[in-house]
């Protein structure tokens, strides 16, 4: 495929979604959907900061500091996903809760491990059980547990690595 640092995206269009480059218009829909899936995916898990906050985050960090791309859907729904890769992180994969169970997942997780051939890591909070099978499935493996001291959550955590 070729590359283009906005606008890239990948070589299938599956579903009628699209996986595409962030731009900063994308920010706020981004955010959005890391908004929905982390209150959906960790309730009991505190976030330290509000959604408005978040939102800066996207809009003045991460999206144009880090590679981010997203999930775009046709019709009214618009950006359902969004992953987060820097350098050999992947830091960040949130679906909208309604869009889990239909692949996007992974598709997100072929296309950081084509990105990022020389191997990923990952960090997820215990608690989550499902993102555990999910990376599991893909090849990732446990590698280190924390008691959540060195994030802001103060979550007890685990850091999943994959290697070719």
């Amino acid at each position: 495929m070729p590359e283009t640092e906005e606008g890239a995206r990948d070589a299938s269009t599956a579903n009628g979604v699209v996986l595409r480059r962030a731009g900063g218009a994308d920010a706020r829909d981004a955010a959005d959907v890391w908004l929905r899936s982390f209150a959906a995916a960790l309730p009991g898990v505190v976030r330290p900061h509000s959604d408005d906050a978040v939102r800066a985050w996207f809009r003045d960090v991460v999206v144009p500091r880090q590679e981010t791309w997203v999930a775009e859907a046709g019709g009214d729904s618009g950006v359902v996903g969004v992953m987060v890769l820097d350098d050999d992180m992947l830091e960040q994969l949130y679906l909208d809760p309604d869009w889990r169970g239909r692949g996007l997942g992974d598709r997100f997780v072929a296309l950081a491990k084509e990105r990022r051939p020389r191997g990923l890591s990952l960090w997820t909070f215990q608690v989550n059980r499902p993102a555990h099978r999910f990376y599991e499935r893909h090849g990732f493996v446990a590698a280190e547990y924390t008691d959540g001291g060195g994030n802001e959550e103060r979550e007890p955590d685990v850091r999943y690595v994959w290697r070719p």
